[in-house]
């Protein structure tokens, strides 16, 4: 039996509203389960346009895309459900009221019955709570924490959902060199068991285990080069 592709996007063109210039353009990639994927670019090339169009946030206005073999214009709830996004833009502000576990407690209820969290989902949040190292943190108010605590949380937020596929906007950004290292050891361990990545970064530290390489200039294709393991 012949397996879905991970993603597949079939020549897909973005444009952002009130805009003509396409974000990206006649884009075809296909991405196998299981793996780890980094895409690099220059400023505006389309990195994060890429992924929020995987994801169905921006709807293409030509092509297809697929998610584990569901079109995410015609079935996106089915496609949303396996997936988690950490956004680039993940910062609150220092009034922001939520505390660290309702945070992270959000990514589980947006896949529940009227967002309500069972005892093992409980359980699920405190773990990845956890396994991020910010367990102490779990009754701070999100908003008092610094940028790479609060990075930290919405990656456990989105790891919560126990994903197929996981998609990172700049997961580093805001990290100190010991939470890269920390993190991209995270992230080759959860390949490793079987979830597939799509990591965006202009300047990403030194990651193992990547399976493609996808360069974006100018909201094209500049080349897509396949990894030893």
């Amino acid at each position: 039996m012949v397996l879905d592709p991970a993603v597949e996007l079939r020549n897909v063109t973005t444009i952002y509203s009130g805009e003509n210039r396409p974000a990206i353009r006649n884009i075809s990639l296909e991405i196998n389960a299981g793996d780890y994927v980094l895409v690099t670019g220059p400023n505006g090339s389309g990195k994060t346009t890429l992924l929020e169009t995987i994801l169905g946030i921006l709807k293409p206005v030509s092509g297809i895309v697929k998610v584990f073999g569901h079109d995410m214009v015609r079935s996106p709830y089915k496609a949303r459900m396996m997936c988690s996004y950490l956004p680039q833009d993940f910062m609150k502000k220092p009034d922001e009221p939520f505390k660290v576990r309702e945070i992270v407690a959000m990514g589980l209820a947006s896949k529940r019955a009227l967002g309500r969290l069972s005892r093992d989902d409980w359980k699920r949040v405190d773990e990845v709570l956890k396994l991020l190292g910010i367990d102490k943190l779990s009754d701070r108010p999100i908003g008092r924490l610094s940028g790479g605590q609060q990075q930290k949380v919405f990656l456990a937020r989105a790891l919560s959902r126990d994903p197929k596929l996981l998609l990172l906007d700049e997961p580093f950004s805001s990290l100190d060199d010991d939470s890269r290292r920390f993190v991209a050891d995270l992230l080759y361990k959860l390949n490793r068991k079987g979830m597939t990545i799509v990591l965006v970064s202009h300047a990403p530290p030194k990651i193992a285990g990547l399976t493609m390489r996808v360069r974006l200039v100018d909201g094209c294709i500049a080349g897509v080069e396949r990894c030893s393991s």
